[in-house]
């Protein structure tokens, strides 16, 4: 939508449900991402200890803002934000997700410029949990003159958490990366073979083709591999590194010292459902990684394995 600077993205999110607090089994409306960016600091401010599910990151180098991959990963992500909302026990119940979900794009308008409390935007909240850690979490500033057991577990999981699946996900990086120069550079050296088959001429030239075009396909399939890996191993494992450093704990340290127990009660009986959910969503990534990588390699070998013969004839 728009032009230029101006330009954005809409999404139609539609909603099925059987509940009697919407307004119908279906609805279909369409958002931006500051909607999305609203619910999320809605839900940030409401639900202290609960893991507000994470969403993909806001900036985009301009050039790729409206590419064909940065548009379905974004999407993918949003999908995947809104449904963990729906199955939460308590976010599924939010007021301001059901106004998400059915609000005209007028009434969704309102929602957004009516902001109570003393907390206006999400720079009001610490987020407690990221590379960059905050004096409270560091002890410079306890929220309480002690910290519990608990809260000292909790906290060690996380950074070491963090601290892996960043690391599990910079690797998984360059795995897309490898795949797409590995499958360039295949494409790049078929066309070479081919050339230097038509020069050479008589039997060279129908071997050298055939050796041509089977890196060309295998160029397709190691681009296509590497799409896999981007969308169904390394971007669930970004997800995470995201999750992770969402977590968030109310920055007023006066109602932190109050509250500072209660909120870790409900981030303790989180931690249960999120490492639930994780090894599920991380088992599932590495076994689609697994299952990609092995088709991938069963392909290559019978390629290669199919012009070994004709190889060996003119090599005899």
């Amino acid at each position: 939508m728009g032009t230029g600077v101006q330009a954005y993205i809409s999404y139609r999110v539609i909603t099925k449900t059987n509940l009697p607090e919407f307004e119908g089994p279906e609805k279909i409306v369409i958002r931006r991402y500051s909607d999305f960016e609203w619910l999320h600091d809605r839900l940030s401010e409401k639900y202290k200890g609960i893991f507000i599910p994470s969403l993909p990151e806001k900036n985009a180098v301009e050039k790729f803002r409206f590419s064909k991959e940065f548009i379905e990963l974004r999407r993918r992500a949003l999908d995947l934000f809104v449904n963990r909302i729906a199955v939460h026990p308590e976010l599924k119940q939010s007021e301001d997700f059901r106004i998400f979900l059915q609000a005209d794009e007028e009434k969704m308008d309102r929602a957004r410029s009516y902001e109570t409390g003393i907390f206006k935007k999400p720079s009001d909240f610490l987020q407690m949990f990221k590379t960059k850690v905050s004096d409270v979490v560091l002890g410079k500033e306890k929220p309480v003159e002690e910290s519990s057991p608990e809260y000292e577990k909790l906290k060690n999981y996380i950074f070491e958490l963090e601290n892996h699946l960043a690391e599990a996900q910079k690797q998984a990086f360059r795995l897309v990366k490898r795949h797409r120069e590995l499958g360039q550079s295949l494409a790049d050296f078929g066309k070479a073979i081919k050339l230097l088959g038509a020069c050479e001429g008589d039997s060279l030239e129908k071997v050298f083709s055939e050796v041509g075009s089977k890196s060309e396909m295998l160029s397709v399939k190691l681009q296509k591999e590497a799409d896999n890996l981007l969308f169904n191993f390394e971007e669930p494992l970004k997800d995470y590194v995201r999750a992770v450093q969402s977590i968030k704990l109310k920055a007023d340290s006066d109602e932190a010292t109050k509250r500072f127990e209660h909120i870790v009660a409900v981030m303790n009986e989180e931690l249960a459902r999120f490492q639930e959910q994780k090894t599920a969503d991380i088992g599932l990534a590495f076994h689609e990684f697994a299952k990609g990588q092995a088709k991938l390699a069963k392909d290559i070998a019978d390629a290669w394995r199919g012009v070994l013969p004709k190889l060996e004839a003119c090599s005899s």
